[in-house]
């Protein structure tokens, strides 16, 4: 009982440190002083969430988005800078105040291009919180992270998914296309195909999956190339490395046209290797869907004279005069040393518009940042887009590039300038009508409009 008294205490440390007695009302002032504040601090501690510090617990919880993103996989040339640039649209509504008084954090999870893993990223990002998912490059994955954000009532934004199947058979309420599709990717080339190569024959290599599928029906019909054994084809596994049996074959063929519907590193391998087979002097080749990734992979000699479309390229906004996209370009540069991508600027237009839409719906909930995005128009980082409300596809204008000669590319401080665009078409001409749209729903026993939106408490 001696050692708790307070007055015995008082005494063995004076004794111990040599403590005076005209000192003690100091000693005694001190301990009320550190020790009142740490008891204090204890009973606050104590009914504050583990986890939490005691000056975040009065501030609002940040805004989740979860980005599911190719980092790995056959589609990784096409993953990095979608991280990239949605971290400088987070930092940059940050320091805006945020939306609706709230902070954004990036929640990031590497898909491989996997179904099965985007599958277990994307019940992570909702578990977690997140209001909103985004992200791709295999159109498998987006398209599997789509339903599951159907199914939980969560926004999904497609960066880079250009199958039509993604807002035509898979279209739903919760999902939105920033990129266009395939259908609009072969429109925007049919006029110069059909100029050039009329009447010509084409041969088609094929990634064989829901893209590689409806890119190759869509080129053949814009181009008139149905009859199969006029316009043979292959299908291939994506993932692959060796495409000279490929492209032997087509050689053998002798096409005026040869179609690569391939995509990331598959076709980075399979254009190295036509350039070292020589089919590029004896064949057009066309590559439906490009990206600076799968350019800058294959090279400036092989990639020279190659067709394809792009949504958007970091030329885009020099060429037409585009202040925000300029401004875009150079801040990535900055911080990267690198031109952005197609899938830079998909991933940072979807983190702008999705604040926008919670902004002017005054609210996170589903259904009405929904409503406030179907049918809007807004210019970003190129000319006029809009989310068509009847499939949730962005209506753009869509560009036909060229690979540019490599004396060109040498002379680029960053050595990346690898397309010349030789074309523009507006995004009204080139997209699926509403009633093509409705007709093919409706064949696929599906009807002619997307669901009701389910209402929340």
């Amino acid at each position: 009982m001696g050692e708790t008294n307070p007055t015995r205490r008082m005494h063995l440390l004076r004794r111990r440190f040599g403590v005076r007695r005209r000192d003690a009302g100091l000693l005694k002032a001190s301990f009320r002083a550190l020790l009142l504040p740490a008891f204090a601090a204890a009973l606050f501690c104590a009914f504050t969430p583990a986890g939490v510090s005691p000056a975040a617990s009065f501030d609002p919880p940040p805004v989740l988005l979860g980005l599911n993103y190719p980092l790995t996989g056959p589609y990784s040339v096409d993953g990095l800078d979608q991280v990239r640039a949605a971290r400088m649209a987070v930092d940059e509504i940050n320091a805006s105040g945020g939306v609706l008084g709230r902070r954004i954090e990036l929640l990031t999870r590497d898909s491989a291009s996997d179904v099965l893993l985007t599958r277990i990223n994307v019940f992570d990002f909702i578990e977690k919180g997140c209001r909103m998912v985004f992200g791709g490059a295999s159109s498998a994955a987006a398209i599997a992270a789509s339903k599951i954000c159907r199914r939980r009532n969560i926004l999904f934004f497609g960066t880079l998914t250009y199958s039509t199947a993604t807002t035509l058979e898979h279209g739903n309420r919760m999902t939105f296309r920033e990129c266009n599709d395939a259908w609009m990717s072969d429109a925007a080339m049919a006029d110069w195909l059909k100029r050039n190569f009329d009447g010509k024959r084409f041969f088609f290599i094929t990634a064989d999956y829901t893209w590689g599928w409806t890119t190759e029906e869509s080129i053949r019909r814009v181009t008139g190339a149905l009859d199969v054994k006029k316009h043979p084809g292959l299908l291939l596994p994506i993932g692959g490395t060796d495409f000279r049996d490929a492209l032997g074959r087509a050689a053998a063929f002798r096409p005026d046209v040869l179609v690569l519907a391939l995509g990331g590193e598959d076709v980075s391998y399979a254009l190295r290797q036509a350039y070292a087979m020589g089919l590029n002097k004896t064949c057009q080749i066309v590559v439906p869907n490009l990206t600076l990734g799968m350019a800058e992979r294959t090279g400036a000699k092989a990639m020279e004279g190659v067709i394809g479309t792009l949504p958007w390229t970091w030329k885009i906004p020099y060429l037409y005069e585009i202040t925000r996209g300029k401004a875009f370009v150079e801040e990535f540069v900055l911080r990267y040393r690198r031109y952005p991508s197609t899938a830079a600027a998909s991933a940072y237009s979807i983190v702008h518009q999705y604040v926008g839409a919670v902004e002017r719906a005054g609210s996170f909930e589903t259904a009405p940042v929904v409503r406030a995005l179907e049918g809007h128009s807004y210019s970003l980082l190129k000319g006029e887009q809009t989310w068509r409300a009847l499939d949730h596809q962005n209506v753009q204008d869509v560009y036909l590039v060229r690979g540019a000669s490599p004396q060109q590319v040498l002379l680029d401080p960053l050595r990346l300038d690898l397309f010349d665009v030789i074309g523009r078409m507006n995004g009204k001409d080139v997209v699926r009508s509403g009633e093509d749209w409705r007709r093919l729903r409706r064949e696929k026993g599906l009807p002619p409009h997307l669901e009701p939106l389910e209402e929340r408490p």
